[in-house]
């Protein structure tokens, strides 16, 4: 296996035991891929959910470039539960999962198929 196979296992791991769902293996790769070389990088592979400005680059640069969504839809409450889910005392929120869950959250799969 690679390391992107090593850190989408990880990522499945994070989803099953801190978050309490079943990983659709397929569609991770593809966010996995989608987050391109920033997976590599212990700085950026990961979302802070205490720093707004980095929340606000997850709302503008993924949920409304990348999946089409606008600011009626509800992205900040989308956002706040996804750190709900992942456990707002977890300090490493992977930006992988982090993404995964919105694309499950609005049911936006078709973005990467």
């Amino acid at each position: 296996m690679g390391k992107r196979d090593d850190l989408i296992a990880k990522y499945a791991d994070d989803l099953k035991n801190k978050c309490g769902m079943q990983a659709d293996i397929d569609l991770l790769t593809k966010v996995t891929i989608g987050c391109g070389p920033s997976i590599y990088n212990a700085d950026a592979s990961t979302v802070s959910g205490g720093d707004q400005a980095e929340l606000d680059t997850v709302k503008n640069n993924f949920l409304i470039k990348k999946l089409g969504l606008s600011e009626s839809d509800g992205l900040d409450a989308a956002i706040a539960g996804v750190i709900d889910t992942y456990g707002k005392s977890n300090r490493n929120k992977y930006r992988a999962v982090f993404y995964y869950m919105l694309v499950k959250h609005y049911k936006k799969e078709s973005v990467y198929n």
